[in-house]
């Protein structure tokens, strides 16, 4: 064969930024999951991403795979977030800020758009295996993130490179370039101090489906009835109600229910319609407009146990309406419960 037969028949040669985004690739949900974990907020962690990507395939010609490309990726993106939190102030849930108000009857406060909010995480965004969205749940729920914003940034990510992730202590030592004993150190500081911010997660057990369905389906029809009664069914006995960017909340099932009848339910009801967000239940709920359109009002995450709904965090942004991939209306002619 001729050399020039032969060139013919060769396949072409593999260009350096097919291969870095064919091996790249895979790993960009759970660095954003990484990403969402250490920054609290889904919309800063996209643009995170995005950048450290891009750093990525600008230095992909130089990396010398001493590592692998996932362990290289998550040294990029663990100097990204650490940069990106340099000087910043935690993102906390209105329950984070002080006590619960006292008279549900009275206004909740002002919006206060300046703080920069925890935010939720839609399902959707990560995707991939069903079992492994499952083993993650607990490490993406709301409350498990605002109590990570508690830790300084570096052992926020000690905590969840080591808890989350399963990396080694030298493994984590090498991508922060420290000791192993620092490492270790960190950890324990932040095992301890999350223990203090952090409900028990054995204690957030979720019903069986069918039950879980049902309890649902209840809640949405109880706002779409306007029936405060069968609202309050649901609920259990220390239920909380909170409404970011709002700082006020509400802790009990009576201050949330009068709080509700004085301020959320009306005669025109909402209508929700279910979302996946954290790993747990949720509702985009729309209230009607003057023109009789149901619009975009709150995203609902709904904390749910065997014992009925424990925790509902209403966000007031509907911003997040898309990223979960809820309509822009709701119908209200249909049983958007079901």
């Amino acid at each position: 064969m001729t050399r020039t037969a032969q060139r013919r028949t060769d396949p072409p040669a593999t260009r350096p930024d097919e291969e870095f985004a064919r091996l790249s690739e895979p790993h960009r949900r759970e660095l954003l999951a990484y990403c969402y974990r250490m920054l609290g907020s889904i919309h800063d962690a996209e643009d995170l991403v995005q950048e450290i990507y891009l750093q990525a395939w600008r230095g992909y010609g130089a990396f010398e795979q001493r590592s692998s490309l996932r362990t290289w990726l998550y040294r990029i993106a663990t100097r990204a977030c650490l940069k990106a939190l340099e000087g910043s102030r935690r993102r906390p849930l209105p329950s984070g800020l002080g006590g619960p108000n006292d008279d549900p009857g009275e206004s909740p406060g002002p919006r206060l758009p300046e703080l920069s909010w925890l935010q939720p995480a839609p399902d959707a965004l990560f995707g991939g295996d069903p079992a492994a969205v499952v083993e993650a749940r607990q490490t993406m729920r709301l409350a498990f993130i605002a109590a990570l914003q508690h830790l300084p940034a570096r052992q926020r990510a000690v905590l969840i490179l080591r808890d989350v992730l399963a990396w080694r202590a030298v493994e984590v030592a090498d991508l922060l370039e420290t000791t192993t004993a620092a490492v270790n150190s960190a950890l324990q500081r932040a095992r301890t101090h999350l223990s203090q911010n952090a409900p028990n997660q054995d204690e957030i057990t979720e019903p069986a489906d069918a039950d879980l369905r049902a309890l649902l389906e209840r809640y949405a029809a109880a706002f779409a009835n306007a029936d405060l009664a069968a609202l309050m069914t649901v609920l259990t006995d220390d239920a909380v109600w909170e409404m970011p960017p709002i700082p006020g909340w509400y802790a009990g099932r009576e201050a949330v229910g009068r709080f509700l009848a004085a301020r959320v339910v009306t005669a025109g009801g909402y209508r929700l319609i279910p979302a996946r967000v954290n790993g747990q239940p949720a509702f985009g709920s729309y209230a009607r407009d003057h023109d009789g359109i149901y619009r975009p009002h709150a995203l609902q995450v709904l904390t749910v146990t065997t014992t009925g709904i424990a925790r509902i965090v209403a966000f007031l942004d509907t911003g997040l309406f898309p990223l979960c991939g809820l309509p822009p209306t709701a119908d209200a002619t249909d049983d958007d419960a079901a």
